[in-house]
């Protein structure tokens, strides 16, 4: 009787391994270029205002590719935001240590 318990409850096991897996719904993206057009161009510049530009064309491309979710994308508009006011004020130190923050805070290197 034990035996046939335990081979009853194997069979249900291997048939959990055969039960089909649900795949993901598909993304809906709107807009979206896979990848980076060809005359995009890096913003020069020095101290925080060049530091700012850099790290916003590289936010602004990854969005437009669909690497950046939108709710992201205003996060780290929020946060060059800051920095910029930051950089108005003549704080570069500061601005530039907001920039670094903003980009560890969501996975790029610092200093782009």
């Amino acid at each position: 009787m034990r035996i046939h318990a335990f081979l009853a409850l194997s069979g249900l096991a291997l048939c959990a391994c055969n039960a089909p897996v649900a795949a993901p719904p598909p993304q809906q993206t709107t807009d979206v270029t896979p990848v980076t057009p060809s005359n995009f161009q890096m913003p020069q510049g020095t101290g925080c205002a060049g530091a700012i530009a850099r790290y916003r064309a590289v936010i602004a491309n990854d969005h437009a590719m669909g690497h950046v979710e939108d709710k992201v994308y205003v996060a780290i508009e929020a946060e060059t935001n800051a920095a910029d006011k930051e950089c108005s004020a003549g704080h570069d130190a500061q601005a530039q240590a907001m920039v670094r923050a903003s980009e560890a805070k969501h996975g790029y290197p610092t200093n782009l």
